[in-house]
């Protein structure tokens, strides 16, 4: 049955994961940076003031809601929880050992177009949540598929049927990537750092994730604003203490990087096109599975923010992906390059790096600088970012479960979600993994073809933001698609709420 399961598993995953798809990814974050007129690079210092900046200068981004919404600062941070995770670690090291230094390059390149995915599908998600019977924020890309794709001409069924479809494949990869393979990560390392059985790590990751998941989305947002940027801050310093220790090997570590980008020394030791194609392949792939942008996930927590902007929130989308990939990724490639596990003129793992697996290549190059203390603070690091995924992804899937079966299956979700942590403690490692990567790829194609038909809305909302905020034009606000909520909405802008 295993054996089953894992061929038609790669079937589809070689379907979901193959040029098309990921030709597709790429296109539709070209289009959104080009009608946006590369909004990420022209308003570079605008959207850092206004994200980063803003959260220590203006209170009402990290200051507690009375209401069923959170700050913008916590659905930053939940949607960090969700996506720093794994992959920057692990899944940053599986695509350098595949395909060579060169992916990395390929890495940024995603991530550049990707921040305006996520933008946009902040923006989208903004413009079409409504509230449910508790009074709680419902976006994503569901609604946007049903209302948003739904409204167009002919369009009503294909909208319903791939909101239906992206809820199933979001709630079986909540179980997946945003369970079962992340515990399945902690419970491994942690026994390879400290010996500790892997049953027995499975039983406190079990009452540490209910503890959290079972008190809801404000107990998950309160508990993910104090950890994520401890675990990030901790993780940025460790790696960046490795990188400053090899100073003098970064200006050959970026060589490599562009050498095996363009394959001029092929990093799979191949031909010189294959050799690119991997290279392109693994760190497109490997950049969104951490960063997540084009999945249509993340935007489901950032829908339950206080914002009224949808522009606003989608700026906090840039900063997401510019965090997560751009600035850890990047950290943990340095790191692994720098170390010397990677033999940087011909682009292949060491023999010692070899050996110790393309898992544990961040643990190998923190062990080579401190030895065990190193492979610990990366059992650690692993430890967190898995957990404070686990947390973020128990959101998503409720979500889509609430989407599916309404406001009363979220409390069952839970409860199931929370038993299979135990069941992610104990099943095989890779099978997991795949599993998972194939439903993130499942969740992507019904949330690209979203964004891509309604792109225009994107781009007149960009526009009408820009116009008003910068240059001061007295013209009507575009905050909603629902007319009950853009009158509401209207109103808080007009008193000055962002």
């Amino acid at each position: 049955m295993i054996e089953i399961i894992t061929n038609v598993n790669s079937y589809i995953n070689g379907l979901v994961w193959g040029w098309p798809a990921l030709i597709l990814l790429a296109f539709v974050g070209v289009l959104m940076t080009c009608l946006t007129k590369f909004f990420q690079l022209s308003h570079f210092k605008y959207w850092v003031k206004n994200t980063i900046g803003a959260i220590f200068g203006e209170k009402h981004v990290t200051q507690h809601t009375q209401d069923k919404s959170i700050s913008q600062f916590q659905s930053l941070c939940t949607a960090l929880a969700a996506t720093v995770g794994t992959g920057n670690i692990v899944g940053v090291a599986g695509a350098i050992a595949v395909g060579g230094p060169g992916a990395v390059f390929w890495m940024w390149l995603i991530a550049f177009f990707g921040m305006m995915t996520n933008y946009s599908e902040n923006v989208l998600g903004i413009l079409y949540r409504r509230k449910n019977a508790e009074g709680e924020w419902c976006g994503g890309a569901m609604y946007y598929l049903r209302d948003g794709l739904g409204s167009k001409k002919g369009c009503k069924g294909l909208g319903a049927f791939l909101a239906v479809l992206f809820s199933c494949f979001c709630l079986l990869a909540s179980f997946g990537i945003g369970n079962m393979s992340q515990v399945n990560s902690m419970v491994t390392n942690v026994n390879h750092a400290f010996g500790i059985p892997t049953l027995a790590t499975g039983i406190f990751l079990f009452l540490a994730v209910a503890v959290v998941i079972l008190g809801g989305l404000k107990r998950i947002a309160a508990f993910t604003e104090k950890i994520v940027p401890f675990m990030v801050v901790a993780y940025l310093a460790g790696t960046l203490i490795i990188v400053l220790m090899h100073i003098t090997t970064i200006p050959a570590v970026f060589a490599s990087i562009f050498q095996g980008a363009f394959a001029l020394k092929s990093a799979a030791g191949g031909v010189v096109g294959s050799g690119i194609a991997l290279a392109m392949q693994m760190g497109m792939k490997r950049g969104v599975f951490s960063n997540e942008a084009g999945l249509g996930s993340s935007v489901m927590v950032h829908s339950n923010s206080n914002v009224k902007e949808p522009v606003r929130q989608g700026m906090w989308g840039i900063f997401e992906v510019f965090a997560d990939t751009i600035v850890v990724c990047s950290l943990t490639a340095l790191t692994i390059l720098s170390s010397g596990a990677v033999d940087l003129t011909t682009g292949k793992l060491t023999e010692a790096a070899e050996a110790a697996g393309s898992s544990s290549l961040m643990s190998y190059s923190f062990s080579q600088t401190f030895g065990f203390l190193g492979s610990a603070f990366i059992a650690l690091a692993i430890l967190l970012f898995a957990y404070s995924t686990v947390l973020g992804w128990s959101h998503y899937g409720a979500k889509a479960c609430e989407y599916l079966f309404g406001t009363k299956s979220i409390l069952p979700y839970r409860v199931v979600f929370v038993a299979i942590v135990l069941a992610g403690s104990m099943i095989k490692a890779q099978l997991a993994w795949d599993i998972s990567d194939t439903f993130n790829g499942l969740m992507m194609l019904p949330n690209l073809i979203g964004v891509l038909v309604l792109s225009p809305q994107v781009m007149h909302c960009t526009q009408n933001y820009v116009d008003r905020k910068l240059r001061k034009k007295a013209i009507r606000p575009i905050l909603s698609m629902l007319p009950d909520v853009q009158a509401e909405s209207e109103d808080a802008v007009a008193h000055g709420a962002e």
